[in-house]
């Protein structure tokens, strides 16, 4: 599906939602095997294994489970941020964006897919953005996660100013 979604249909944004009293999550967080669905329940007991040491101080219930529902939504935004067809797209549209001389915040806020994080009360009907960033949680281990080389915006740079100067030297004669 997201492959068809970011390489053919050419979508630009991808929402990641989660709800509180969320079944799944209050099924991860509890001692039983709940078959066929185990597979799914294990991806939210990675979260809660990563996170582990901040959710353990929290005591009350209710504000854990929210807690671990507001996380999981990020790890599974950053699952889809780590997808071999999102970072191609992400790559094209940069090196499209840093040819076409764009600026540096032009390029930062033009590069797509998008990903948003969301999370949705149904006691309150509000749905709210969660703060992800993916610089800061996945940036560091580019040399793991990183499929493409990133093009940094001064080689584009100095890429876009070489071929500016090639075309205003007149060709040599023979």
């Amino acid at each position: 599906v997201l492959e068809f979604a970011v390489g053919h249909l050419g979508v630009t944004d991808i929402i990641v939602t989660g709800h509180y009293a969320c079944g799944a999550v209050k099924a991860a967080t509890s001692r039983q095997d709940l078959g066929t669905l185990e597979n799914w329940l294990r991806l939210i007991r990675d979260v809660y294994r990563l996170h582990k040491d901040y959710l353990d101080l929290i005591k009350d219930p209710e504000q854990l489970h929210r807690t671990l529902v507001e996380l999981n939504v990020i790890e599974q935004c950053l699952n889809v941020y780590k997808t071999g067809v999102v970072q191609r797209k992400r790559a094209q549209t940069r090196k499209e964006l840093l040819e076409q001389g764009k600026s540096r915040n032009e390029v930062k806020d033009g590069v797509f897919p998008r990903i948003h994080g969301l999370v949705f009360n149904p006691a309150e009907g509000v749905l709210r953005v969660l703060p992800v960033n993916f610089a800061q949680r996945v940036g560091s281990l580019d040399h793991i996660y990183g499929l493409y080389e990133n093009v940094r915006y001064k080689d584009i740079q100095q890429l876009v100013q070489d071929k500016q100067q090639q075309s205003t030297t007149p060709p040599e004669s023979q």
